[in-house]
Parts: structure tokens; C-alpha cells; sequence
């Protein structure tokens, strides 16, 4: 249905109009009318018309006046100019309001059919985008906190997963390097820093999620993660590297406003934890500190910084170069954990070459919490006396010497970290190897393979693909297809007493075997190949 507005102060060329559309378009279209320019624009307003066939010169306001008007609260209403002037000016000016045709009176019905089908068109077209929009729009609406949820799960539980937290970034079009998190919790009542009920409340939050989603949306412009228990994380992207004063008291108070408002909402108690400023593929750290910054304060907004949970290092400490080399060993980064070893030691040597032994104990330190992160990264075997030497190293006088030793073992510490999981699965397949090699007359299977290499059966049988380039049956079959190859070019062997020694109890079955593996049966191959 297409609703057109004829404004014309003759009654004859509304009468006219009005025969021509519901000849031509019966059934297809609502038709008003108007003989005034003010009451055109009331019209318009009350009408909503799709399409207005406008005159130029009507008592009271013109036309052009009247469209200019009715283009503030209609901008996508296509006008038809009908007019008998044939002035350049009113032309000009309704072009530049946006006229789709000017037509001069008088106008044949089939010029008027012919510019009614394709402002149509123009009509139709127009409500097939808006359609596709608000469908892209509806789409976008379940994806995106689909999408953020993703997100912030992979930041707080994958963080080593940077291809896919960029990714992440790209779709939801976070352009900021830094974020903190906002740590959300409900309950029914606080009773000090706690809230009781939080299982009730976790299950009272799932029909109240999405209005609190929106609501947090209204305070800060940030991913909202899915709801874990009684709990729901936040992470705000920010441009600043560490927030100041006036920025924490800001989210101290927009904080405070937020849980007024979504307590009114869901009818539960909330509190709020705000985490540091930190790198996206830190969000776990800025989420414990948003945590941790709960259970210290009794109040209804923590932020970490405001309270005594961090560890305070003297001014000139060069705090970011020790976190960044734990971050390269973690990451298996040698050769950038060695430079960052190499920049701390100087530092070291430059301003504190006086304090020798607290130079020596930093070193040990250093030393043996980077192994720690090797060890704990799995695929290593401690061995309690491994570091016997260690304090009688640090014992040199000579900093060039003791630095030489540090970013080795630095060095040796981060490259345990990327290297010694793959060795440990070449390790287990070599031992799983020697294994089927002294066992292959046996019924070996997969199930008693990975019980021998202590391992799931799926996951050994993964390690073993990865590794060997094959499955454990084929690989098994191989061997003992081998084995047979032997015993029948040196013949004296039965074909029961070959099946017996390669692991087989079915002559038949092995014979088949045998023959889609070589292409020839046992017999074929024997006489072929009789030494």
C-alpha cells in the first residue's frame, strides 16, 4: 500500500489525480488531499505519506515553502512538482530540494502513470533497504554479545592465543591497545564483603542478563562477557596506559550510578570490582585484580588501585622490564628474554654495582623463578640436584662473568619453555616405538598401547599421528608385514608359524593383509623372493 498526498488548490486537478491513480493503480494505493499550504503541512504530518504531488502557487504558504517544511519531519517523502509557472527559479529551487520530477500543467495521464510507477519503485526500494537493515541490524544484535562473550573468554582463558584475541578485536573494531575489567558480582544481601545466595542469585540473573547488559552499555562502551555463576565481566577498552586520579574517581562514581540503576533492574545486591589497565593479553591480571579488590573492600565499588593489594617497588625499579622478561620466558621468546635479561642486568650493574650480594640473590632469584616457569610449563623431569652449582656461580666477583651465566640460563629457561613439550612427545612416541618393536607378536592395541604410555587413547593416538606420519594400526601392520617380508625370502617357515611369530592367529586373515599391503599373496611373494 502506497500512501499519496495530492496537494493542489484546484479541485478539478485533485479530482483528476485522484480518477488516474485508482484507475491505473486500484487497490495499490491510499490517496489525501490538500488545497492549502498550511494544511498541506499538517497533512503531511498526520498523513505520512509516501508520495506528494505538490503545486508550486496555493494560497497562504507555497509549495516550496510547504515541501521545505515538510521535509524536516519527512525527509524520504518524494515529491512530484505539478505546476503551471514555468519558472527557472522554482525549478532551481525544487532540484535543490530534492524534487524527483517537475512537470508542467497540464499533464497527460499516461506522463502521470508513468512517474507514479517509478516513484513507486523508488518507494519500494527504499523499504526493501529498510528492511535488510533492521534484518542486519537484528542479526547484528544476536551476534555481537555472542561475539563479545567469545572475547573476553579467550582473553581470561587463552591469552597465549593472540591470533584469535585480534581477531576478536577486528570484529567487534576495538582499535585500543590497553582495557581493564569491571568484575560484577550479585547476591541477595551483603553481609561485609560477601553476598549471600550467589547460586539463587547466578539463576535469577539469566532472565535479567540482557537488561543488564544494555545498562552497562549506557555507563561505559565495553564487551560484556557471559554471566559465570553469580558473576559477570566487563572489559573497556582505553587509550590510557595506567589511569590517573581523576580518571579512578570518575569510574568510582559512574560505577556507584551503574549499580543503583541495575539493582532497580534485576532486584538483587550488586557490587563492582575495577581491575588494572593493562594489555589485552593481560585481562586474566586485570580480572584478579578486580576480584581481589572485592574481597578486600567492603563497599559496593573497589578499584584495585585504591586498595593495599599490590606489591610497592621503590621509584627507579624497572618494574616493566621484569615483567616483561617473565613474559618473554612464558612465551618461549629466548632470544627476546636474553635481551630483556641483558637490559636488566645493566641496570643492575649501573646503579647498584655497590650491592654486590643483592646483585648475586636478584640473579638467583631471577634464575630459579624463570626455571620454575620452564618446569611448570610441562614436558621437563626436576631433578633435585640440578642447581648444586648455582650459588657457587654467583659467588664471582667478576659482573661480566656473572652476566654471561645469567642471560644463559635465561636464555636456556625460555627456550625449555617452547622446546621441551615437543621433545617430550618425540620422547614418548620413540619409547612407544621400542615398545611395538620388542611387542609386535603380541595383540597390540590402541587401548593397550596408550594404558602402557599412560596416556587417553585419543590422545595418544593423536601424538602418534603427529609424530610418526601415521596411524598406530598402520604403523603396527607395517612392522609386522616387515617381519613377515623376512621370514618368507628365507624361507623354512610355515605360513602358521610366520602368523604366530608376527602376531597373527588367522591364516587367512593375515594372508589378506599380506596382499592388500603388497599387492601379492604370502605365496606369490615367497616364490618371487626365496633367497
Amino acid at each position: 500500500m502506497y500512501k499519496i498526498m495530492l496537494a493542489d488548490d484546484e479541485g478539478i486537478v485533485i479530482d483528476s489525480l485522484t480518477y488516474i491513480i485508482r484507475q491505473n493503480f486500484d487497490g495499490e494505493c491510499q490517496v489525501e488531499s490538500a488545497k492549502t499550504g498550511r494544511s498541506v503541512i499538517e497533512l503531511a504530518e498526520s498523513f505520512r505519506p509516501d508520495i506528494a504531488f505538490m503545486d508550486i502557487q496555493m494560497p497562504g504558504i507555497n509549495g516550496i515553502e510547504a515541501m521545505k517544511e515538510i521535509k524536516k519531519n519527512s525527509p524520504n517523502l518524494i515529491f512530484i512538482v505539478m505546476s503551471a509557472y514555468d519558472k527557472f527559479d522554482y525549478a532551481q529551487e525544487a532540484i535543490n530540494l530534492g524534487v524527483m520530477e517537475y512537470l508542467h500543467k497540464p499533464v497527460n495521464q499516461k506522463k502521470i502513470v508513468e512517474v507514479l510507477k517509478k516513484a513507486m519503485d523508488m518507494v519500494d526500494s527504499r523499504r526493501e533497504k529498510r528492511s535488510q537493515d533492521l534484518e542486519a541490524k537484528e542479526k547484528l544484535e544476536i551476534v555481537v554479545p555472542m561475539l563479545e562473550q567469545g572475547f573476553i573468554m579467550t582473553a581470561l582463558l587463552q591469552a597465549q592465543n593472540t591470533a584469535g584475541i585480534e581477531n576478536y578485536k577486528s570484529l567487534l573494531g576495538i582499535a585500543q591497545d590497553y582495557m581493564f575489567t569491571l568484575v560484577l558480582e550479585f547476591g541477595d544481601e551483603r553481609e561485609g564483603r560477601e553476598l549471600t545466595n550467589p547460586v539463587g542469585a547466578g539463576v535469577r540473573l539469566q532472565s535479567s542478563y540482557q537488561q543488564i547488559r544494555n545498562i552497562i552499555r549506557e555507563y561505559y562502551t565495553c564487551c560484556v562477557g557471559p554471566l559465570m555463576n553469580n558473576r559477570l565481566v566487563c572489559c573497556v577498552p582505553t587509550d590510557m596506559e595506567q589511569g590517573d586520579y581523576e580518571s579512578r574517581a570518575k569510574d568510582v562514581e559512574r560505577c556507584r550510578q551503574m549499580i543503583e540503576h541495575i539493582s532497580d533492574a534485576c532486584g538483587l545486591v550488586c557490587r563492582i570490582g575495577v581491575g588494572s589497565i593493562l594489555t589485552v593479553d593481560k585481562m586474566e591480571k586485570s580480572y584478579e585484580d578486580g576480584a581481589k579488590a572485592l574481597g578486600n573492600s567492603d563497599g559496593s565499588v573497589a578499584h584495585c588501585r585504591d586498595l593495599p593489594i599490590f606489591c610497592k617497588y621503590e621509584e627507579d625499579y624497572p618494574l616493566n622490564l621484569e615483567e616483561q622478561l617473565f613474559d618473554y620466558v612464558k612465551a618461549g621468546k629466548s632470544q627476546e628474554a636474553q635481551k630483556a635479561a641483558g637490559d636488566f642486568f645493566d641496570w643492575m650493574a649501573g646503579t647498584q654495582a655497590d650491592y654486590l650480594p643483592n646483585i648475586r640473590l636478584k640473579v638467583l632469584e631471577f634464575i630459579l623463578f624463570m626455571e620454575y616457569i620452564a618446569y611448570k610449563s610441562g614436558g621437563m623431569v626436576y631433578r633435585f640436584r640440578d642447581r648444586a652449582e648455582y650459588l657457587e656461580v654467583v659467588q664471582t666477583d667478576s659482573l661480566d662473568e656473572m652476566r654471561r651465566w645469567f642471560l644463559q640460563k635465561i636464555k636456556e629457561a625460555a627456550a625449555n619453555v617452547a622446546s621441551k613439550k615437543k621433545e617430550y612427545s618425540h620422547e614418548v612416541i620413540e619409547r612407544a616405538r621400542e615398545y611395538i618393536g620388542r611387542n609386535y607378536k603380541k595383540d597390540l592395541s590402541l587401548e593397550s598401547m596408550s594404558r602402557e604410555m599412560d596416556m587417553s587413547p585419543y590422545y595418544f593416538s593423536k601424538l602418534f599421528k603427529e609424530v610418526t606420519g601415521s596411524n598406530f594400526v598402520e604403523y603396527v601392520t607395517g612392522i609386522r608385514i616387515g617381519r613377515a617380508k623376512e621370514l618368507l625370502r628365507q624361507g623354512g617357515s610355515s605360513m602358521k608359524q610366520i602368523c604366530q611369530e608376527i602376531g597373527y592367529s588367522d591364516p587367512n586373515y593375515f594372508s589378506r593383509i599380506f596382499k592388500k599391503w603388497t599387492g601379492q599373496t604370502p605365496t606369490e611373494y615367497k616364490e618371487g623372493n626365496e633367497e
